[in-house]
């Protein structure tokens, strides 16, 4: 049993957040009972059970059959609580409905999350439509302009990286840390992070740092189709995106003043 801030784990309350983490990460691939069971090591008498005890409550839906699984309406309901109490969110929005105003592109919102930036607000374009980038995606730091702006802010000693082989989400996926180093210190230089079909072929990104934190945890992108980024549009994207930064930065202290300051 392991300890976290002098506190004893609950293996039971554990078990049930590894359980929802795992149906999540599988998005629209159902479980069954076996798979489950020997993913997290746990006896099928015991899973069964907590199965049904977290289908009862609505955190966990089953087929007709009741032998596939998959992530309940519960879980969609605290994940929207979520974004509606988060302060910076609020305050974010109706920026990143001007930036999709000004540039006609897609505008993001993320948070870092261990290794992974989490989108928690998306703006889309008219001109395309991208599935892969609603709220609650999740993505390695390494591979995208969202993830880089962020680690960009931090010791390079202490980045929140994986250690063994990355995922290549592209070809053009950093894939080690000594050519994630070189874009970050790149990053650093310019004060922006830019993606160029690092997380999805045919995308380029462009990440800004939200550094009302230090080191910053949010940060906002603007993502373009490649075909159609010419070098007027990208300079275009840079201003305004640098403007709308600063605006979210100035605004945020004053409407998060009286909110908890959540770690």
């Amino acid at each position: 049993m392991s300890d976290t801030g002098g506190v004893r784990e609950v293996k039971s309350a554990a078990r049930t957040v590894e359980l929802l983490e795992l149906l999540a990460a599988r998005g629209d691939r159902p479980a069954r009972l076996r798979e489950l069971a020997d993913q997290l090591g746990v006896p099928r008498s015991s899973m069964y059970a907590l199965l049904q005890t977290l289908i009862d409550r609505g955190w966990v839906r089953t087929d007709a059959t009741g032998s596939l699984y998959g992530i309940g309406i519960r879980a969609l309901l605290a994940g929207t609580n979520y974004l509606d109490s988060d302060p910076r969110v609020r305050t974010a929005r109706p920026y990143l409905d001007e930036a999709s105003d000004a540039l006609g592109e897609t505008i993001h919102f993320a948070r870092l999350d261990g290794g992974d930036v989490v989108y928690l607000a998306t703006r889309e374009s008219h001109e395309y439509l991208r599935p892969f980038s609603r709220v609650g995606r999740r993505l390695p730091a390494y591979a995208g302009a969202l993830g880089k702006a962020l680690l960009a802010e931090r010791d390079e000693a202490r980045l929140p990286l994986p250690d063994g082989p990355w995922e290549r989400l592209t070809p053009n996926t950093h894939a080690d840390r000594a050519s994630l180093a070189a874009d970050l210190a790149r990053v650093r230089e310019r004060g922006y992070a830019i993606d160029r079909e690092e997380g999805v072929a045919g995308i380029a990104g462009f990440g800004f740092a939200l550094r009302y934190d230090s080191p910053a945890v949010d940060a906002i992108s603007c993502s373009v189709p490649t075909a159609r980024l010419t070098e007027e549009h990208e300079r275009r994207i840079v201003t305004v995106m640098r403007e709308i930064r600063g605006r979210i930065e100035a605004a945020t202290p004053g409407a998060a003043a009286s909110a908890p300051q959540w770690r």
